[in-house]
This record gives C-alpha cells, sequence and structure tokens, in this order.
C-alpha cells in the first residue's frame, strides 16, 4: 500500500505540472497510465482523472488568480456554453451517433494543432492581436497579464467570440455524449478562435475545467467508481505539481508551451478520428 501511494504521489506531480502547463488538467495523462502501466478498470480509471482535474484546477487557478493572469470573466462567459452543451449531449445520449462527434472533434484538433504549428513558424507574438469584437468589448471580455518571460504586461483583445462559443458547446456536446474531457477544445477555443494569448487560454482552461469536473464528480463518487486509495495519493501529488507547473509556465517562452501542445492534440485528435471510423488504440 505504501509503493502503491508514493508512486500515485509521484504520478500526481507530474500530472500536475504538465496540466496546468497546458491546461488540459493532467487526466489524459493519468488515465493511459492507471489503465496500460498498472492494469486498472478503465471505470475506476476515469473516476480517478476526475479527481486528477479537480486537484489540478484547483492547485494551479489560486497561483493564476494570485497573479492575475486567468480571464475570470471569459471562463464563467464560455462555462454557459459548455454546460448546455453537456446537457444536450446527455439527453442526445443512444439517438445521435456518436461516430460523427468523433470524426468532426478529431478533425478539429488536428485542425488546431497544425494552426499552432503555423504560428510557430511566424514571427513571434504572446499577445491578442484581433480586431475589436463589439460582444467583447460589451462583455469586458478583454484582458492583461503580467508575462514573467518576457518581463513586461501584456494587454490583449479577444475577437470572435461566436467562435469560442460554439467551439465550447461542442465540447461540451462531446463530454456530454462521448464522456470524454474537453480541455484541449477549452484551449482551442480561446488560443485559435478568440485569439487569446495561450498563456492566459491555458490558466483560463484550468478554472473551467475544475468547473466542470467538480459537477460530475458527485455522479461518479456515488457510482462507486472513485477508489480512495487512489485517488487520495494521485490528489495530494498534483496539488502539489498544479503549484509548481502553474509558476513554471508562467516563465516559459509561449513558443516551448506550444511544441509541448502541439503533438498533444494531434494525438487527442488522430484517436478521436480513428475512433469514429471504428479503429480503437
Amino acid at each position: 500500500m505504501l509503493e502503491t501511494a508514493l508512486i500515485m504521489i509521484a504520478l500526481g506531480i507530474f500530472a500536475g505540472i504538465a496540466g496546468a502547463i497546458l491546461g488540459l488538467g493532467g487526466g489524459i495523462i493519468v488515465t493511459p497510465i492507471l489503465t496500460l502501466g498498472f492494469g486498472l478498470n478503465i471505470k475506476y480509471a476515469i473516476g480517478a482523472s476526475i479527481i486528477v482535474v479537480i486537484a489540478t484546477s484547483s492547485g494551479s487557478t489560486i497561483a493564476y488568480l494570485k497573479d492575475e493572469v486567468l480571464n475570470l470573466r471569459v471562463a464563467m462567459f464560455l462555462e454557459i456554453a459548455t454546460t448546455i452543451g453537456a446537457v444536450a449531449g446527455s439527453l442526445l445520449t443512444g439517438i445521435l451517433n456518436p461516430k460523427y462527434l468523433y470524426v468532426l472533434f478529431g478533425l478539429l484538433l488536428i485542425f488546431s494543432g497544425f494552426n499552432m504549428v503555423r504560428k510557430l513558424r511566424a514571427k513571434p507574438s504572446d499577445y491578442g492581436t484581433g480586431k475589436n469584437d463589439r460582444l467583447a468589448k460589451k462583455l469586458e471580455l478583454d484582458g492583461s497579464y503580467y508575462d514573467k518571460n518576457l518581463n513586461k504586461t501584456i494587454d490583449y483583445q479577444v475577437t470572435n467570440v461566436p467562435s469560442g462559443l460554439s467551439v465550447m458547446f461542442g465540447a461540451g456536446l462531446a463530454s456530454g455524449l462521448l464522456g470524454i474531457g474537453s480541455g484541449a477544445f477549452k484551449v482551442i477555443a480561446m488560443d485559435t478562435f478568440m485569439k487569446m494569448p495561450l498563456k492566459p487560454s491555458s490558466a483560463t482552461s484550468n478554472l473551467m475545467m475544475g468547473v466542470t469536473a467538480a459537477a460530475s464528480a458527485t455522479v461518479y463518487f456515488f457510482n462507486g467508481t472513485i477508489l480512495p486509495n487512489i485517488a487520495v495519493p494521485l490528489a495530494l501529488g498534483i496539488l502539489g505539481g498544479a503549484v509548481v507547473g502553474s509558476r513554471v509556465m508562467q516563465v516559459l517562452p509561449t513558443k516551448w508551451i506550444r511544441i509541448v501542445f502541439i503533438p498533444v492534440l494531434l494525438y487527442i485528435g488522430g484517436n478521436m478520428l480513428l475512433q469514429g471510423f471504428g479503429v480503437k488504440l
């Protein structure tokens, strides 16, 4: 038991750091390791991943709020679309063929991955340069943050709000219908469509995932799919790792965050695309 607990804490630290930096919550790291590496039943691995997401969000959001990196107004606004999509997805379960959503969102993730490659090849820029958006202005979604890598305050404008809302509705739909996490979609909605800088996008995604996961954690708890001997040490490690990851993210060049994020996007997108065509990895 002690050996397992120590391994889970170490895994949690790693997942917390990676999740806080990329805005993915850490569940994408923990679930395959628990199922493939430890032979844990997938339903218990998913239950543990819910705790992972909440712990990553809690640990990193504290630091991001203190340093004013995340955009709270954007987070709360986009959560409306995510929640509506999740409810719609749960209602459509058994009615809509999920393979079409797998293909659609797989293609979206792959497109976003290549879009990030294009941004890497363009001249370095870490701030939103989109045109003024009337809806964003009305809702006061524009923001600023202090970049510790560039040692200056970055002011950015949020644009294409309807497009971001559409992606977030789709992410909620996929979560409710397919039972998948939507961290990658949250970052895509803000970075690719709403033209927010990657660092605030990642920080804001961490907060939003915690809100979404907390809503579903109760269901997993009463279903008995959250194992305390796995979830507790994981959460302890993740809380520490997320705090470290949130500090590391702020001093990393945006270019390196994209370099790490791109293969993750392409992997998730490719996996979803294959599942849409009936191929399971």
